[in-house]
């Protein structure tokens, strides 16, 4: 119990100084990559809804101080945490056959996971780029700017996700 704190810990420090690096990064103006929601996916499932959206408060209001954002962040990463059980209900009938209830790829399968990471990435980029936008004025540039920034976001996490898989096997 101390180990998942400690390491969830860990992950908080490491992708929160990982998307203050990130968020100098825009890739031919429109992806931005968005790799602190990996805190969110990686809860376990079983965890309270109450506390998922804390924690996901926390994160979201430290990414907003760093990013001067005024809370957007936090309001997306919230709505995320409170959708993230009903999403993987979608892929996942029961949560009782999981060994493990911390969502990963050795946990779920490549196939499951990457549907409910895909599905996580593109609720999260949409929720945070249409809060910022808070406009139709220019609906492509904001589509064009979720479809793209979900599948470099989508990459990366995937991407961290299989060195933590590893890591985990040599342990």
């Amino acid at each position: 119990m101390i180990k998942t704190i400690l390491q969830f810990i860990m992950l908080y420090v490491v992708l929160t100084l990982l998307q203050v690096v990130c968020n100098h990064i825009c890739i031919f103006g429109v992806a931005i990559p968005i790799v602190y929601i990996y805190f969110i996916i990686r809860l376990p499932i079983n965890l309270s809804v109450n506390w998922a959206m804390t924690l996901a408060f926390l994160m979201g209001l430290t990414i907003d101080v760093f990013s001067n954002t005024q809370g957007m962040n936090a309001l997306a990463c919230v709505i995320a945490a409170a959708l993230r059980r009903p999403v993987f209900s979608l892929y996942f009938a029961r949560e009782d056959d999981l060994p493990n209830p911390i969502p990963s790829i050795q946990t779920l399968g490549i196939g499951i996971y990457i549907k409910y990471l895909l599905s996580m990435v593109l609720v999260f980029c949409f929720l945070i780029f249409a809060i910022q936008a808070f406009t139709l004025h220019n609906l492509q540039l904001t589509l064009l700017r979720i479809v793209a920034s979900t599948i470099l976001s989508t990459l990366l996490i995937f991407g961290i996700d299989s060195l933590d898989t590893k890591r985990e096997k040599r342990l």
